[in-house]
């Protein structure tokens, strides 16, 4: 089995490289997509003397100071006039974590610790940096830069092969678009089919997937293709497969493991040749140790298996996927006001690009002119972007809550990130940081 991950342990490890990575700049174009750190101190501002010099405006000549100091990167304002901002808050100093958002003057940035310089050459808008090629040369319908383009390769690479897909992620986050391109590029003839294994009945999955005779129960009164059938020669999703229930999934194991089907109601079986694509938001490891899901199964589905990121992790995507989605609903004349942008990029999108697609194409719609501004946004949205009115407060610096407390909050606020950084007065971004500490999937809370 193979496995593509964002880890260093993946098909991709990352480089050592630690850095800004650019979310947002009205003049993205004039600014490197990736600022890089290094462990000896550097100074953020618009002075030719400075190590990173950042033409934006409300920029400070000398704005701020990252040095790496006992193991961290530590950001200090150097007395600018509109003041540092880490994760929504303004700070005079504090350490940059992992996926943290720094906001240096109208300019708002990601410190990763590691991976900055494969973003070096992809700008906001899609363009690559000149003498800079992507990774999957053929045409993607997953929007983004880096993390998209490194996805579309691993899924090109596979594509013609024979190999069952695991696509894992939260809802929102492109799983059955990343299916059609692997069926965009395995050349197999046959047709794409996806079902949503959630929605159907217990009593329903068998005649769906495998099809049925006339006669075979009441109201069958002609024969029906299932979609195994449907998708011979080509691509079948099972999207959610983690909600299968056990008497299916072992039905399903004898047809991947025989290639042939058995419709309801026939005792004949029927060859079938078809690309089988797994799709979850669910830990299976977890339902494999809790006997809720057949691990004979899960090796047969997890040949090769790719991890999509929640938008969150990918905030440099925003931008681009704000303009396919205005010109996908008719109103590419619009253009985001800086407000705007930064009201996305503080949002952390429980339900990930679906979520900010039904944003675009409501903020569309009422919009009358051509400046896209926050006043489209939803209100959730707009509620996000009221720590910056808040922005004088200190940083809460405690330790955070232990793993019981934590899931105590999420249980009672039902996965609502929000509500939990209310409660314990820290930014969604840093809840999200204890959820990975923890190990903790917030969809597991979330109804």
């Amino acid at each position: 089995m193979q496995s593509f991950q964002r880890t260093p342990g993946g098909l991709a490890p990352r480089s050592q490289s630690p850095g800004l990575v650019l979310l947002y700049a009205e003049n993205f174009r004039a600014v490197p997509p990736v600022l890089p750190l290094r462990k000896d101190p550097q100074t953020i501002g618009r002075d030719p003397s400075v190590e990173l010099r950042l033409e934006v405006p409300a920029v400070s000549r000398r704005h701020a100071e990252i040095r790496f100091e006992r193991g961290s990167f530590i950001v200090r304002d150097l007395g600018s006039t509109n003041g540092t901002l880490l994760d929504g808050q303004r700070i005079e100093e504090a350490v940059l974590e992992d996926n943290s958002e720094l906001r240096i003057g109208d300019a708002i940035f990601k410190f990763v610790e590691e991976g900055s310089a494969e973003h070096a050459g992809y700008r906001l808008d899609g363009t690559l940096i000149q003498g800079q090629t992507r990774l999957f040369r053929g045409r993607s319908p997953l929007v983004g830069g880096f993390e998209m383009d490194l996805i579309s390769e691993a899924l090109g690479r596979v594509a013609k092969s024979p190999l069952s897909v695991l696509l894992l992620g939260e809802s929102g986050t492109g799983k059955e678009v990343a299916t059609r391109l692997l069926h965009q590029e395995s050349g197999r003839s046959g047709e794409f089919h996806a079902v949503n294994c959630a929605a159907l009945p217990e009593n329903l999955i068998e005649s769906e997937l495998f099809g049925y005779k006339r006669g075979a129960f009441s109201g069958a009164d002609r024969d029906k293709l299932g979609l195994f059938q449907a998708a011979h020669r080509g691509t079948l999703l099972l999207d959610e497969i983690g909600d299968m229930p056990l008497a299916a999934q072992a039905k399903l194991l004898r047809v991947l493991q025989s290639r042939e089907v058995v419709p309801v109601g026939s005792t004949k079986p029927e060859p079938v040749d078809v690309r089988v694509v797994a799709a979850t938001h669910r830990d299976l490891a977890r339902l494999q140790q809790e006997g809720r899901f057949r691990p004979d199964l899960f090796a047969r589905l997890n040949e090769f298996s790719v991890r999509l990121p929640p938008l969150r992790e990918r905030k440099e995507d925003v931008y681009l996927l704000v303009r396919t989605f205005l010109e996908r609903h008719g109103r590419p004349d619009l253009e985001p006001t800086f407000p705007f942008m930064a009201a996305l990029l503080h949002y952390d999108w429980p339900y990930n690009v679906r979520e900010l697609e039904s944003v675009i194409k409501r903020a569309s719609a009422l919009t009358r002119g051509t400046v896209l501004d926050e006043g489209a946004l939803p209100e959730t949205i707009r509620e996000a972007i009221l720590d910056y009115a808040q922005a004088t407060r200190p940083k809460n610096t405690g330790d955070g809550p232990t793993e019981e407390e934590l899931r105590q909050l999420l249980a009672e606020s039902e996965g609502n990130i929000a509500a939990v950084g209310r409660r314990l007065g820290k930014a969604r971004m840093q809840v999200h940081r204890y959820l990975k500490k923890y190990g903790i999937s917030i969809t597991d809370y979330r109804s």
